[in-house]
């Protein structure tokens, strides 16, 4: 029998491999390992953040594949990370650990410089609110904190919008834009990496969604700009989950 959320929060208090911090804490007493996430992993090699993890797909599965490099999953929702803080552990995989909490809090819990790469991997699109977007200037301002110069944004989505967006933003802030394709299972590029599905990109791959790629630098002390652009919403998004089912 599947584990209910009461079962699985109570297992995710005992993981060594999550971490938990109320903003209260954070704010008084400020969290321990950050700027010496050495100390947990027992080595400086790059870390690597998969932002809203889910069920922690990426995170997992980067783990297995690079041992040379950390691996942390983030999301608020603890249910869903239950499930890769849990294979993560059972498969002793020390190069993988977990933070529950709002994406917007990130800088509590890495220094400046401590981060090489950040994955989005299939976040809301959030159509209606540009600061909720994970691409909006909002996060990025928050993203460059934490990541080292020359650090790396990818991004993974089933939607046209927030990849146009994305491509506007990219473009209105003079980033460099490293790779990009509307339809990455047909774009030619072989990389394991990018292989690696998340459930819900085996969901819209089911039903014949191309799937987006973007890989860009996040450089760092510049000032941030919102694109001014007009972008179609994603027709398959705009009806309710029952009706989209």
């Amino acid at each position: 029998m599947a584990k209910n959320k009461l079962a699985k929060f109570a297992d995710m208090a005992t993981y060594s491999n999550v971490f938990q911090y109320p903003f209260e804490v954070l704010r008084d007493e400020g969290f321990p390992l950050k700027g010496e996430w050495y100390t947990y992993f027992g080595n400086k090699n790059p870390i690597v953040l998969e932002l809203g993890c889910g069920k922690g797909e990426y995170t997992v599965e980067l783990a297995r594949k690079f041992a040379a490099r950390n691996f942390i999953g983030i999301d608020i929702k603890g249910a869903r990370m239950w499930k890769g803080a849990t294979c993560a552990l059972e498969e002793n995989l020390t190069n993988a650990a977990f933070i529950r909490t709002h994406i917007e809090l990130i800088s509590y819990f890495f220094s400046e410089n401590e981060v090489s790469e950040i994955w989005i991997t299939f976040p809301d699109p959030q159509m209606k609110k540009v600061n909720k977007r994970l691409t909006s200037t909002r996060f990025m301002k928050e993203y460059s904190s934490v990541l080292n110069e020359g650090g790396i944004i990818h991004l993974k989505t089933d939607s046209n919008f927030l990849y146009t967006y994305t491509k506007a933003m990219i473009k209105e802030n003079g980033l460099e834009l490293l790779f990009e394709t509307d339809d990455l299972y047909h774009s030619g590029l072989n990389n394991d990496i990018l292989e690696i599905q998340t459930f819900y990109e085996q969901q819209w791959l089911s039903r014949s969604l191309n799937i987006k790629y973007i890989r860009f630098e996040c450089p760092k002390d510049r000032e941030w700009s919102e694109p001014d652009v007009e972008i179609e919403k994603d027709e398959y998004r705009s009806f309710g989950r029952n009706a989209r089912l």
